[in-house]
């Protein structure tokens, strides 16, 4: 990516220090945000966000598996982002996928907690259809459109939405002694769990220079610390923060 000349430098950074950004919000000013839902017809929630000019999209899809042996009363969830290389000329090359890594990482970090699960923002228990034998497995996927800042911010509420959009088909069980105890699962075309997402937290990134709420790229040139703070309602939680 091509950085900052001296007077372009300048310039943000007085503009910074009067409480008016280049984009003519205040410091602490949050970015203009606007939702789609339902975008995705095959996905089973999806939603668009679009920060600024940071544009993100999430799709869940849900599939029936089988409980690990560490968890027999837990569904899993994958998350995996996607970096368009025409997001960004930084995505070019190896850039995305060094990129997709990280969002990948915190965005698991965030929602799924540690290995163990503790700490995770998604029920996984409430994904459980017969313990030790049937749950869904949700598969979250992440693709940056656009990119100007603020990419976890913006994923993590695309995420949110998505899976407040998302309708996990209702199932009915059955136990067949002829199957060894399998169960036979039903599931219908017609009837949808909706998917709680009161813990999905939202995301915020503060950096440092003069305290700034979801800085754009070229903010972020001039700033070499900052923290993203994932909130639900009163808990907030600090889970990264240090910016190259």
């Amino acid at each position: 990516m091509v950085g900052l000349s001296e007077g372009e430098k300048h310039f943000i950074r007085g503009g910074i220090a009067q409480d008016l950004r280049a984009d003519g919000r205040r410091r602490l000013q949050f970015r203009a945000l606007t939702v789609e839902t339902g975008i995705i017809p095959q996905a089973n929630g999806s939603a668009r966000v679009r920060m600024g000019a940071t544009e993100v999209i999430a799709s869940v899809k849900a599939e029936l598996g089988k409980p690990t042996i560490l968890h027999p009363d837990k569904g899993k969830v994958s998350i995996y982002v996607d970096c368009s290389p025409t997001a960004a000329p930084m995505f070019e090359g190896r850039g995305s996928e060094e990129l997709s890594a990280e969002l990948s990482v915190g965005l698991q970090r965030c929602l799924l907690g540690g290995k163990s699960g503790a700490g995770a923002a998604i029920d996984l228990s409430s994904l459980i259809v017969v313990e030790g034998k049937a749950c869904w497995d949700l598969y979250i996927d992440g693709l940056v459109v656009s990119s100007d800042g603020n990419l976890l911010d913006a994923l993590a509420a695309a995420i949110k939405v998505a899976l407040s959009d998302t309708g996990i088909p209702k199932v009915n069980v059955s136990l067949n002694n002829e199957t060894d105890g399998e169960p036979e699962v039903d599931i219908s075309d017609e009837e949808f769990l909706q998917f709680d997402t009161s813990g999905v937290p939202v995301i915020i990134t503060l950096t440092k220079r003069q305290s700034m709420f979801q800085a754009v790229v070229q903010h972020q040139f001039l700033v070499n610390i900052g923290a993203t703070i994932s909130l639900v309602e009163k808990r907030p939680s600090l889970f990264s923060g240090v910016y190259d």
